[in-house]
């Protein structure tokens, strides 16, 4: 399995994921379409699949560009499919999804959408994950509430280590700069900020990270409560560092 980033809009992150044995491609949350059909060009894919993890429009605004110029069939969440109208298959937790060879596992974990599903592969160690994770944060609660999410974090948690989470946004600096307000002797969250300030500075992505990386630095999955958990959704929405 192949997975190339493509930035789109202000800090977006289009992924495509490339099964060579098939030949089959996979969008997952294409903001917008130009971008991705110049990717795949490049590298002379074909784009067969569109996966959505929500309904945001900054998800979804490229799905039908897409499908017009591909005939992509377009997998979503079945409790947003009214907000997704290109829609093909509605999915739920639980159900599989596949990319050629490849196998995706569907798990719902609402709280930044009503709906919102993430997309694992176990087999390869891959998870799509929407806004629901990021580097050192985790989406805000739109839709939802803080048990919803705590529970989403202590259940992708419990994934493997090595399990790549390939995220929608660049927010690690920021998501960072509050991490170390919360736990400011974390050596390994001092570590990891000083090589995204780095990776930043020389204008480079700092997504996919890992479960393990989360696990170490992500105040928000290292939350031992629900009630701590929302304490620090709240204090991330108001800070300005």
């Amino acid at each position: 399995m192949e997975i190339v980033r493509v930035p789109a809009l202000t800090d977006n992150y289009i992924w495509i994921a490339h099964d060579a044995t098939s030949g089959e491609t996979a969008v997952i949350d294409p903001a917008e379409a130009q971008p991705v059909l110049d990717a795949a060009a490049a590298r002379g894919w074909r784009i067969t699949q569109i996966w959505n993890t929500h309904w945001h429009p900054d998800h979804t605004g490229g799905n039908a560009a897409l499908k017009a110029a591909t005939g992509a069939r377009v997998t979503g969440p079945a409790a947003e499919a009214g907000r997704i109208p290109t829609l093909d298959r509605q999915v739920a937790g639980g159900d599989r999804v596949s990319l050629g060879s490849l196998n995706a596992k569907v798990m719902e974990v609402p709280a930044h959408t009503a709906g919102h599903i993430a997309y694992h592969l176990a087999g390869e160690a891959v998870l799509f994950v929407g806004d629901t994770l990021f580097a050192m944060g985790c989406g805000r609660l739109f839709e939802g509430n803080a048990g919803q999410m705590h529970a989403n974090l202590q259940r992708l948690a419990a994934l493997p280590p090595e399990t790549r989470v390939f995220c929608a946004h660049e927010y690690t600096q920021s998501n960072g700069r509050f991490a170390l307000t919360v736990e400011p002797d974390n050596a390994a969250l001092r570590r990891r900020m000083e090589e995204v300030d780095a990776a930043r500075a020389a204008g480079e992505a700092t997504v996919p990270t890992t479960i393990a990386l989360e696990r170490e630095t992500n105040p928000f999955m290292r939350a031992v409560s629900v009630e701590q958990f929302a304490e620090r959704r709240h204090g991330k929405d108001v800070f300005r560092g």
